[in-house]
This record gives C-alpha cells, sequence and structure tokens, in this order.
C-alpha cells in the first residue's frame, strides 16, 4: 500500500489510507546525521589564527623570495613583494582580531541579568563583533518576567572578560 502512495501528495490521498510506519522517519539522513547531541557551542574566536598565521608564512615566504632573486625577472618582480606584504599586513590583522571567546552566552545571561535590576523572563542572546580588532560581544535582549512584560532592555556583555559594555532599558509598551 505504502508504494502505491510514494510520490501522492498528502493532500491528494484518502484520509483512511494505511502508511506503513516504517515509511515514517523523524531522523537526519546518515550522511548528515553526525551523532551530536547537546547544547549549541558557539565557534571560538581565536579560529582566526589559523588563516592568519598561513598569511604571515605565506607573505614572508614571497618577501624572501622577492629578496633572494631580485625582482627584475619574469616570474619575481615587485608584484611579489606587493603581495606578500599585504599577505603579512592581513595576516597581523587576523591574528591580533583573534579574540578568544572566554565568556559563553550563559554567563553573558547572569552578567546581564545582575545588570537589569528586574527579574528576567525571556531571553535572547546573539553574538556580535565590535570595533576595528572585531572584539566578541554578547547582544543579550531581556524581557521582565511579568505577564505581559512590563519591562525590556539589551546590555551588550564583552565576550572576552565579561563586563558590561552598554545597555539600555525602558518600559515595554505594547501599541495595541
Amino acid at each position: 500500500m505504502a508504494d502505491s502512495l510514494r510520490g501522492v501528495p498528502p493532500s491528494e490521498q484518502s484520509p483512511d489510507a494505511a502508511v506503513d510506519p516504517a515509511e515514517i522517519r523523524d531522523e537526519l539522513p546518515e550522511d548528515l546525521d553526525r551523532g551530536f547531541v547537546g547544547p549549541y557551542q558557539f565557534p571560538d574566536n581565536k579560529r582566526r589564527r589559523i588563516p592568519a598565521a598561513i598569511y604571515l608564512v605565506m607573505g614572508a615566504a614571497a618577501i624572501a623570495i622577492t629578496l633572494a632573486l631580485g625582482d627584475g625577472g619574469v616570474l619575481v618582480n615587485g608584484g611579489v613583494l606587493g603581495v606578500g606584504i599585504g599577505l603579512v599586513a592581513f595576516g597581523l590583522y587576523g591574528w591580533v582580531a583573534g579574540y578568544p571567546l572566554r565568556v559563553d552566552e550563559n554567563e553573558a545571561l547572569v552578567v546581564a541579568t545582575r545588570q537589569a535590576g528586574f527579574p528576567v523572563g525571556h531571553a535572547s542572546a546573539q553574538l556580535g563583533w565590535r570595533g576595528l580588532r572585531s572584539r566578541p560581544t554578547w547582544r543579550m535582549l531581556l524581557f521582565s518576567a511579568d505577564d505581559p512584560p512590563t519591562r525590556r532592555g539589551l546590555v551588550l556583555v564583552d565576550g572576552v572578560d565579561g563586563s558590561v559594555v552598554d545597555d539600555l532599558f525602558e518600559d515595554n509598551v505594547d501599541d495595541d
């Protein structure tokens, strides 16, 4: 019976049509199932240092080749030196922008709740970056525990040291 329903949209199937329970699945296909179960972990920003190190090595190699062979050749010229300097500069930027993420969203929520000054009900966390060096910063959106919430706030928590960068609180005015 299940073979006869294959390819037929559910809207066109009769409600009393029997479906084989083996055909109903609520799981990922084997090629997508990696076996991970648990809370989501944000990737650490210090992973930026891996490509930064590659850029530094490639840039240093380009500079060294240009200095060793000179820039008058066909394959090695002033452009190789320019690319080497650019790669080193970009690698240095990537290295200094690779801040480690030491504060997770749960710790940031605790800091934001303390800053709020009211009992927090619903909350939302988003990881963003600020400044030229892309310092990780948690954006915590908080609502009071009232039903409906009477207060709301936004707290920016530094992802490296857990300090409060900025906050904004106001009454939650609902326009009905």
